[in-house]
């Protein structure tokens, strides 16, 4: 028999007394129901003070998954493996107890910890000296130290039943899914976004996920692959959204019209605008963002008061004072860091200085040139998905599309950069013909070339050049590579 105490996180034993009873109500529930997916008969008995689980299985693969799928649920502070034994003297809690830790403490330093509740003949002192004496002369290398002990030894008596602490799991802690109202991340597939998505699950938020394509078909499977992944880990026993929203044709508007230094802040208040729009027909009341101070020009203070004033839903985010080396250590630490170091640095605008100090005058200035009509015509055609339907789309993998770094006779290559970056250092290639046509304008102008040509695009790092190839190819045009010169 399988048998764990669950320890519940201590800001949960803090709240009132029908706080409380609410929550431990919904960590029953949702250790019950992920549980019963590995064992249909699973016992789960909510105790108050914590949560016992028994299970009549006892092979170690079920071990094993009730471990890993205990670790992830919001709420758990610990997940402590015991075997319960019934007892009448203390030598019986000795006996049970010797062939369960022996193993673990030969060779090492150790005490003993007794907890105990009940009426008995003994004290929890007694019970120590007594185990722990025992051990000390029959376990091979064994020896006590009351301080600092490589081995502790914990075992907790209730009544006439010992429970020998085996192994101690540590768990997410936080709050039960839903404990708190629900949120609406905005996932890109990177490092800031995904961390920020799993602080939301773990507070107990039942975290839905918006999408603002940048990069077509690819860049929207790699998005779901890290949003499918995030919500089987840590809140899979709530249904929530994926929203895709496809942004292409608003980074468009802002790059013909938006002066170049403020189309970061300009973005993302675009960004907000269509979250906020989103999260209202949703009646979710919060937007979550993976910002950071200082991370990027858009960040400063300053730019993050000119975004927030764009809307009254409370925008969110719990990455705010981290550094990147944190955030991609949390990453490695929930399982999206590998993801993440694919995902291609989808930029939606790029500028060469763009205003670390913007003004709201200035912003609302260059917003006026902004057709609007745009940007409701994106909101409008948003595409709602259940996040259980897009786990096939998580199966697939994200193409490329082939890059060259030596031109064939003949080629034509598509400069894509922005024209003030093409401007500051044209391409000149010898005998090869080149021609600048900015990114914004692949989709609508590509089809007016010669198709009996073989296209190749260019930019400075190859990211743009990747994804607008991708674009291309779904759209039927096959004569696109990339190159990437050396």
């Amino acid at each position: 028999m399988l048998k764990f105490i669950v320890k519940l996180h201590p800001e949960i034993i803090i709240k009132s007394k029908s706080v409380r009873k609410r929550f431990t109500h919904l960590l029953e529930r949702n250790i019950r129901i992920i549980l019963r997916r590995v064992d249909e008969d699973v016992s789960v008995k909510n105790n108050w003070d914590n949560i016992t689980i028994t299970s009549q299985l006892n092979d170690d693969q079920t071990r094993s998954r009730f471990t890993d799928e205990l670790t992830r649920i919001p709420g758990v502070e610990q997940a402590i493996e015991v075997k319960e034994v019934a007892f009448e003297t203390l030598d019986d809690i000795y006996q049970h107890t010797l062939p369960l830790v022996s193993s673990i403490i030969a060779g090492k330093t150790f005490c003993v910890r007794i907890k105990r509740q009940g009426k008995h003949d003994f004290t929890s002192t007694e019970a120590e000296r007594y185990v722990g004496g025992g051990l000390n002369q029959n376990v091979p290398g064994a020896s006590v130290k009351l301080t600092r002990p490589e081995v502790t030894v914990k075992i907790e008596i209730k009544d006439q039943r010992a429970y020998v602490l085996t192994e101690i799991h540590r768990g997410l802690g936080g709050f039960p899914l839903p404990t708190q109202e629900d949120v609406l991340s905005l996932i890109s597939g990177g490092f800031d976004s995904g961390v920020a998505t799993y602080h939301l699950m773990r507070k107990g938020a039942r975290t839905h996920f918006l999408f603002f394509n940048l990069g077509g078909a690819a860049h929207e499977i790699g998005v779901k692959q890290v949003s499918h992944y995030l919500w089987n880990q840590f809140s899979s026993t709530h249904r929530v959204k994926f929203i895709a929203v496809d942004f292409e044709p608003v980074v468009a508007e802002i790059l013909e019209n938006v002066n170049s230094g403020e189309m970061g802040v300009v973005l993302k208040r675009m960004m907000m605008r269509a979250g906020s729009k989103i999260a209202k027909e949703l009646n979710i009341p919060a937007l979550v963002t993976g910002e950071s101070i200082g991370q990027v020009s858009s960040q400063t203070l300053t730019n993050l008061n000119v975004i927030d004033r764009v809307t009254e839903t409370l925008i969110i985010r719990p990455l705010i004072h981290c550094d990147k080396q944190e955030i991609i250590s949390t990453a490695r630490k929930i399982g999206t860091l590998e993801m993440a170091e694919a995902m291609p640095e989808y930029c939606g605008v790029i500028s060469k200085k763009p205003n670390v100090k913007t003004r709201i005058d200035k912003v609302e200035e260059e917003e006026a040139k902004f057709d609007f009509d745009v940007l409701d015509t994106v909101v409008a055609n948003a595409r709602i998905m259940d996040i259980r339907e897009i786990e096939e789309a998580t199966k697939e993998e994200v193409k490329e599309a082939e890059s060259v770094a030596q031109l064939p006779q003949g080629a034509v290559v598509l400069d894509i950069r922005s024209p003030e970056e093409e401007d500051d250092s044209p391409l000149e290639l010898d005998n090869v013909d080149v021609k600048h046509l900015p990114f914004f304008r692949l989709a609508t102008q590509f089809a007016d070339l010669p198709q009996d040509r073989e296209y190749f695009l260019y930019c400075k790092k190859g990211v743009m050049s990747q994804l607008q190839a991708l674009i291309l190819h779904e759209k039927g045009f096959m004569n696109v590579k990339v190159y990437k010169p050396k």
